[in-house]
């Protein structure tokens, strides 16, 4: 089940999301960035502090409760942690329409199976000055 769409890993002692690995990454001089370079083969449940082996729950079995709250807070009040990204096309529009994106996107409460069939409120669609354009929250 492991890289399957669906699917999330879970400790297989308590079945929380909440699962570290020690892992080693080297900064790259040409991107300044710190990249990925080893992984440790021993997993340890943050949650209930033991070694633990992962087991994959389908996404059916979690509740999506919290990841709704944590998305509409942060739509609609900006609280939480995270940071909103902005395409070029829509900086280009100007202020004014920026300014009326994000209140339309803060707004919108049209959720339904079709449009938020995992009940996240993750994603939605709006029209502004006659162009639609979409937003996507990843909690």
């Amino acid at each position: 089940m492991a890289g399957i769409i669906g699917a999330v890993p879970v400790c297989a002692t308590c079945g929380s999301e909440q699962i570290a690995r020690d892992a080693s990454a080297c900064r790259n001089p040409d991107t300044g960035l710190w990249e990925l370079q080893t992984l440790q083969q021993t997993l340890h449940c943050q949650a209930c502090g033991t070694a633990t082996e992962i087991v994959w729950r389908t996404i059916d079995a979690v509740d999506r409760t919290r990841v709704r709250e944590l998305n509409d807070r942060f739509r609609r009040e900006g609280r939480g942690r995270g940071s909103v990204m902005i395409t070029a096309g829509i900086q280009a529009a100007g202020k004014a329409f920026l300014r009326k994106a994000a209140a339309a996107v803060r707004d919108f409460d049209s959720f339904s199976a079709e449009n938020d069939p995992w009940g996240e409120h993750d994603f939605g669609a709006v029209e502004i000055d006659g162009q639609r354009i979409f937003w996507k929250i990843d909690c």
